[in-house]
């Protein structure tokens, strides 16, 4: 998706959440704040966006959005546990209505055979206890472009959660 398409998306997103009366939280790792940072590159955005967390170590994971220590132990930061702890964690520590989350392993360095460079784990929560998980193996495709098909990802999963959130409204 090219960087104009992402822009159009974003925006088409901020006006759903917009209608719906919704607010977004991101919790980011490998993205860097790259999802709310797409976000708030739009005017107008700040009545839709209420936070983003950049947490990329495991200290801010914890400190920041509560992500339980027994976790990351287990799991590693680039798990799905950890992406679904984010996600909670955003909703718990913004007035956000819905959250994303994203950790993983842009590259190029980093990578091992059971967590590959191009890994990344997603997960997106509502309010209302609805829940979203994603897997997505990139592959070496480049660190840039690891992280840009993330925040593609990332708003694909807001906008699935706000449009179940209208059709149950």
């Amino acid at each position: 998706m090219g960087d104009d398409a992402l822009y159009r998306t974003a925006g088409r997103l901020l006006d759903l959440y917009r209608r719906c009366g919704l607010h977004i939280a991101t919790a980011e790792s490998c993205t860097g704040g790259l999802v709310a940072g797409t976000l708030t590159d739009i005017a107008g955005s700040s009545d839709v966006v209420d936070c983003g967390f950049v947490t990329y170590s495991n200290e801010a994971k914890q400190a920041m959005l509560g992500v339980p220590a027994a976790i990351l132990a287990r799991h590693g930061a680039v798990s799905g546990e950890t992406a679904a702890a984010m996600a909670l964690g955003a909703l718990k520590n913004s007035r956000a209505d819905i959250a994303v989350a994203i950790t993983g392993i842009a590259g190029p360095g980093g990578g091992t055979r059971e967590k590959p460079v191009g890994l990344v784990y997603f997960a997106a929560a509502s309010r209302d206890g609805r829940t979203l998980a994603r897997k997505r193996l990139f592959g070496k495709i480049g660190r840039r472009r690891v992280r840009w098909r993330s925040v593609a990802e990332a708003l694909a999963m807001l906008e699935a959660l706000a449009l179940a959130d209208k059709s149950r409204g």
